[in-house]
């Protein structure tokens, strides 16, 4: 026997169907999880002094302030060196041995004078004992006296030039040494052995800097004069350690062009203790300055180009984020100047942004 379903039971059934299909929401936004909570870096938008950015070609050298630089004592030949450019010296060491006839010839006064000394002391010695005897006369042992004082102070008088021309190191055959009077590194030479120095040079054989601290000379050019001021901080990279930004100060602006280049010299003073930068290496410097006016400027890490576009990822919390498309005006190292409607205080995601930003323009 067949059963009968009756149609209004067949009606109900469809109907529970119906009522129990899971309905999807339409209305999901997308929200940050825990794990993307600690990934996100956040920043705000400030309004600041509008900058601008000079990059000039610069060259390390020693601090000339703090230098010593060697001179020769006396004329002659270079017999021996025995540093070399770039080496540590301590104070004392010897730099170079020279041989003088200026300085033989000293010796050669310092033996007459003892020779003379000697010839004084022993008159005297006899007119003393005479003297006593009462067979000399008080003015004839006073002038014998006098007579070996004066050889004494003449000796003496020897003596200290000798130490002058060879600084207190020298031998009869007139050789000297040149030592250093400080701790350092030697960043000038300019003798050789074998070279001679003549009695009318004047310029100096090494130059010694501890280089604890080295100057940065920069070229700026007549169309960026006007940018550059005493006390403007820049941003040196050594072409060496092009991941190593080092900050410093203009101290010195030079008032004078330099002839042949047309350009105009500035200084930068820089910590050395290192010793990561050498004299002659060349650098990048960065210069920032103020143009007197304020703008709107947010961090450059926050922003993302797509399709020729910037735009940025502003924050209200971890459900609520939104792009928003932002009109550069200029950039400045890790500042960026923009116009748009972002408020100062408004927080901006400057770490992870893409991720969140793909996401986003997908919901």
């Amino acid at each position: 026997m067949k059963k009968y379903i009756a149609p209004s039971l067949i009606a109900m059934s469809l109907l529970a169907a119906c009522t129990h299909k899971e309905e999807k929401p339409t209305d999901a936004k997308f929200t940050l999880s825990d794990t993307m909570q600690h990934m996100i870096r956040i920043d705000t938008v400030q309004t600041c002094n509008v900058s601008d950015e000079v990059s000039l070609s610069g060259e390390v050298s020693f601090n000339e302030n703090n230098v010593v630089k060697v001179f020769p004592r006396s004329s002659g030949q270079v017999i021996e060196t025995k540093v070399s450019l770039g080496d540590y010296v301590k104070r004392g060491q010897v730099l170079a041995v020279i041989r003088s006839a200026d300085v033989a010839g000293n010796f050669s006064d310092l033996s007459g004078a003892n020779a003379d000394l000697a010839i004084a002391k022993r008159q005297m010695e006899n007119t003393a004992s005479l003297y006593k005897s009462g067979i000399s006369s008080e003015r004839e042992y006073t002038e014998a006296k006098q007579n070996y004082e004066k050889a004494l102070a003449a000796r003496s008088k020897v003596q200290s030039v000798i130490n002058i021309n060879s600084g207190g190191k020298a031998s009869a055959g007139g050789e000297y040494a040149i030592t250093a009077p400080i701790e350092g590194y030697l960043v000038e030479k300019k003798i050789s052995t074998g070279s001679f120095i003549r009695p009318d040079m004047g310029d100096n054989l090494f130059t010694i800097s501890d280089l604890k601290n080295v100057w940065v000379n920069a070229n700026v050019y007549e169309a960026d004069i006007a940018k550059i001021k005493e006390g403007n901080d820049v941003i040196v990279i050594p072409l060496a350690y092009p991941d190593k930004q080092l900050p410093g100060k203009i101290e010195k602006v030079s008032q004078v062009l330099d002839p042949q280049s047309k350009a105009m010299l500035v200084r930068i003073t820089l910590d050395n203790k290192d010793m990561m930068l050498k004299p002659d290496m060349f650098a990048k410097v960065i210069v920032s300055s103020e143009e007197g006016h304020k703008a709107t400027c947010i961090p450059t890490a926050a922003l993302v180009a797509q399709d020729g576009k910037n735009y940025v990822v502003t924050y209200n919390s971890n459900s609520d984020m939104n792009v928003v498309e932002v009109n550069v005006i200029k950039t400045v190292g890790e500042k960026t100047f923009i116009s748009s409607d972002l408020n100062p205080g408004q927080k901006l995601i400057t770490q992870s942004q893409l991720f969140i930003f793909n996401q986003l323009l997908n919901e």
